[in-house]
């Protein structure tokens, strides 16, 4: 799905949430055409690295969001999941959520042979890879929008990503610290369908939920 529509398919998805016309939904995408996405944190001058005329050269969409953190990247080969979550009113801690996405993201990996950790300071999951020179990677990362304490965005968790399309940025404002994806780190190649199946198991048993699987765009109230 294009980003652009998903975006606009969460916000909907989050106003009928807090109408309470529709479930906690946790929406698990791939986007296509690639796409840069700026949170409230962006510096887009220092940390988007081509011009928008390079950008559109290349397909690549621009959008600004809502969410926490800075400029990250989408594409194709990338799972993304986007929980659309009531917290209210026995989960209203911030932080606990995020860390819930972490830790549905280490889970995850796990199932591949991949140890994925947290790094004090910084969001997302992270592995300390045993390629040659490659230290620390993030292989997934977390950006989070809450509204009256209903949730939007989430994680991004790499599969088989194009990792060459995050040169064209300094992922998160991290300068020191690369990236990397399932398949980079195992020779995998899982396709994204599969590891958002693992990654919602994972999701549903940290929030002791239980799964209702749709195919396609949820329909959402007007």
């Amino acid at each position: 799905m294009r980003y652009a529509d998903a975006h606009a398919l969460q916000e909907r998805l989050l106003q009928a949430r807090l109408r309470g016309e529709v479930p906690d939904t946790v929406l698990l995408l791939e986007h296509d055409p690639p796409v840069l996405t700026l949170g409230r944190a962006s510096k887009a001058v220092q940390n988007v690295l081509l011009t928008p005329e390079e950008l559109a050269a290349r397909g690549f969409d621009v959008h600004e969001t809502g969410r926490g953190g800075d400029v990250t990247y989408h594409g194709p080969g990338q799972l993304v999941g986007s929980p659309i979550v009531d917290l209210a009113p026995d989960r209203e801690d911030v932080r606990r959520y995020v860390r819930d996405l972490e830790e549905a993201m280490i889970r995850t990996v796990a199932e591949y042979g991949i140890v994925a950790e947290r790094i004090d300071g910084q969001s997302g999951a992270w592995v300390h890879s045993p390629r040659p020179g490659a230290g620390t990677v993030k292989i997934g990362a977390v950006g989070v929008r809450l509204s009256r304490w209903v949730t939007m965005h989430g994680f991004a968790l790499n599969v088989t990503t194009d990792l060459s399309h995050f040169a064209t940025i300094v992922p998160c404002g991290i300068t020191d610290k690369g990236v990397t994806s399932i398949e980079r780190e195992t020779q995998q190649t899982p396709t994204v369908r599969e590891v958002g199946d693992r990654a919602a198991a994972h999701l549903a048993a940290l929030f002791d939920a239980d799964l209702v699987w749709h195919e396609g765009a949820p329909e959402v109230p007007c």
